[in-house]
């Protein structure tokens, strides 16, 4: 899976934890190259590549070298999204734990966890694309799961060792002193231990019928990030074919290994069309090639595929409502 990404979430809790130590958030933000007045945006998803830049200007503006664990200590628990009200519509803890690890993707699309139930009980957890996975994300996020599942077990839950396989980042002490257990580092993996017995906590907020409810919510959620991926490939097929002059139904549902009308279809019910991706593709490229590039506008008609300069001139001027000429002049005097 290409262009992994993060729930909105997760960015709204990290900048709720950074205006809580005194960090300037919003620079923060910036520095990830995410605009702050998004930050509420419907359904936002945030690149998890993202993560190294965000972490590196935490700590620079911070002072911190450990602002990860210090952010998880100070950050609100993760309420009012599906995964919470799962397990607190599940008959046990232990159940709900289970149940959420189906939909792990609506965290991250990164996040890969397991319930391991014996000898000891852990969940287990790494990231894809761990390159991307910091130190301080992990830290961050161990201390953000502890305080969901207290909340849901109303403070029955508690961590009986955590295990990261990171170096500290400062003294032991301050680690025993924020997650109240043992914990070990430069593990092959992450571990968080619990006890046995709280995998039969009994939810007092259990009901079947809204567990139902939910976990079509959870599928529905689910199924758009999958109708997501269709369309991120499409559009990466198309891009590899513009030059070809060869984009079409065909050839890019060739590619996918599947029928054209399978793709038709499943385009249809992500809600566009295989003519709607291709034009948002031409238009992008052509406005970033007129803007940031001294290209020839021939060159521009022939990378964004279009085999007729007439046909191009015409989308272009529907889409801006100007010429190609007339657009390049008036964005790179006024700086792109």
């Amino acid at each position: 899976m290409t262009g992994l990404t993060d729930s909105g979430a997760l960015v709204r809790l990290a900048y709720k934890g950074l205006q809580a130590l005194d960090v300037n958030a919003d620079e923060v933000l910036r520095r990830s190259g995410f605009d702050p007045s998004k930050l509420y945006q419907a359904n936002l998803r945030t690149p998890f590549a993202a993560q190294p830049l965000f972490w590196k200007a935490a700590v620079e503006l911070s002072g911190d070298p450990c602002i990860g664990l210090h952010l998880g200590e100070k950050m609100p628990v993760y309420k009012g999204q599906i995964l919470e009200y799962l397990l607190l519509s599940s008959q046990t803890f232990g159940d709900g734990l289970k149940r959420v690890m189906n939909y792990q993707r609506l965290i991250s699309d990164a996040l890969h966890g397991s319930v391991q139930e014996s000898p000891n009980p852990c969940l287990t957890s790494y990231f894809s694309n761990h390159q991307y996975a910091t130190s301080h994300l992990a830290e961050a996020m161990v201390l953000g799961l502890i305080k969901v599942f207290e909340a849901v077990t109303d403070g029955a839950f508690k961590a009986d060792k955590v295990v990261f396989n990171h170096s500290p980042n400062t003294d032991i002490a301050e680690y025993k002193r924020i997650f109240g257990c043992p914990i070990e580092f430069n593990a092959e993996s992450f571990q968080l231990y619990f006890s046995a017995e709280i995998l039969n906590y009994r939810s007092l907020y259990a009901e079947p019928q809204l567990l139902d409810l939910h976990m079509q919510a959870a599928d529905q959620h689910l199924a758009i990030l999958k109708q997501g991926d269709l369309i991120k490939k499409v559009r990466n097929h198309m891009a590899s074919l513009l030059e070809s002059g060869d984009v079409s139904l065909v050839s890019v549902s060739k590619l996918m290994a599947m029928s054209p009308r399978h793709l038709r279809h499943q385009l249809n019910i992500a809600g566009t069309s295989f003519q709607k991706i291709l034009n948002d593709l031409r238009h992008r490229l052509a406005l970033r090639l007129l803007s940031e590039t001294n290209e020839a506008i021939s060159e521009i008609i022939y990378l964004t595929g279009f085999c007729e300069p007439s046909t191009f001139y015409r989308a272009f001027k529907r889409w801006q409502g100007t010429t190609p000429i007339l657009y390049r002049q008036r964005t790179q005097s006024n700086g792109g």
